[in-house]
This record gives structure tokens, C-alpha cells and sequence, in this order.
């Protein structure tokens, strides 16, 4: 199962612990493929919001194909993403209940399909994020110690 990964959310794992991931389809016009194949899709400040039994994904911006023409896409629209109904009960559930949020992390190509990777998220409180950092400048060092030697 070959993924050609278009973009990702490099903020979300900052921002975010991502507890739970699910491969959503996403409802795309014909341009909008076009022009994620080019490869311009971009999902900073990208988030996905519930609206009644349906889950939309907001601020994924697909800039308009290069090709296209009059009926070229609007890059900021809101897109459906598709899943079960079960599954959108239950995050539903955890959304509302728990206050847990949801975010894309990435958009891929698989078998010729875009599908986004949502993962059920808690946000990250400033100090769990310098935390985070301090691991991460220890990890580098020691990295750099071992392959110094």
C-alpha cells in the first residue's frame, strides 16, 4: 500500500498529544485532485469541526489547478471528510465528552485516492511543549555525542 504523502501538519504534534488516528476520504472536485497532485495543498491552521452528523474539514488550502480554467475551485471551501457512521458517532462522543479535538496531520494519495489522516487530539499545555523541546535538544546532543566518538 504505497502512500504519496501531498502535505502534513508539522504543528500538530507540537501543538497537540495525538492519542488516536483514523484514514478518512475526503469529497474533492475535479480541479482540487489536479491540483493536490501538482502538489499544492497546504494544511497549516487546518482543523476539522463537526457539524451535525457529518465531519468538515476547515482552512485546507488547495490552491487553484494551473490548468484550470473559469470553473476552478475556491481554495478555502469547506470539504466533507468521509467516514462511517459508527466511527462518527464514537468521535463525536469523545469530541464532546472528553474535549478532545480533531486534527489532520497529513493528506496522501492511496490507490489513487486522497485521504487525510485525522487523529483524536488533547491539547498541549505550555509547559508540556518545553518539556517537549528540552527532550528533543537532550535527544540531538546525545545524538551528536555518539556519532562524534
Amino acid at each position: 500500500m504505497a502512500q504519496k504523502i501531498i502535505c502534513s501538519n508539522k504543528k500538530a504534534r507540537f501543538n497537540f498529544s495525538l492519542l488516536e488516528k483514523f484514514e478518512t476520504g475526503i469529497v474533492l472536485a475535479g480541479t482540487e485532485v489536479k491540483a493536490l497532485r501538482e502538489g499544492r495543498g497546504n494544511m497549516n491552521d487546518c482543523y476539522a469541526r463537526i457539524h451535525g452528523d457529518e465531519i468538515f474539514l476547515e482552512h485546507f488550502h488547495i490552491s487553484p489547478y494551473s490548468h484550470g480554467n473559469i470553473h476552478n475551485h475556491e481554495p478555502m471551501r469547506s470539504r466533507k471528510l468521509l467516514l462511517h457512521k459508527h466511527e462518527i458517532k464514537r468521535l463525536i462522543g469523545k469530541v464532546t465528552i472528553k474535549g478532545l479535538a480533531l486534527v489532520p496531520t497529513k493528506a496522501y494519495f492511496s490507490r489513487g485516492k486522497v485521504k487525510i489522516e485525522l487523529a483524536l487530539a488533547k491539547g498541549k499545555k505550555l509547559h508540556d511543549k518545553r518539556e517537549d523541546l528540552k527532550d528533543k535538544a537532550v535527544k540531538r546532543d546525545a545524538e551528536r555525542e555518539f556519532h562524534g566518538n
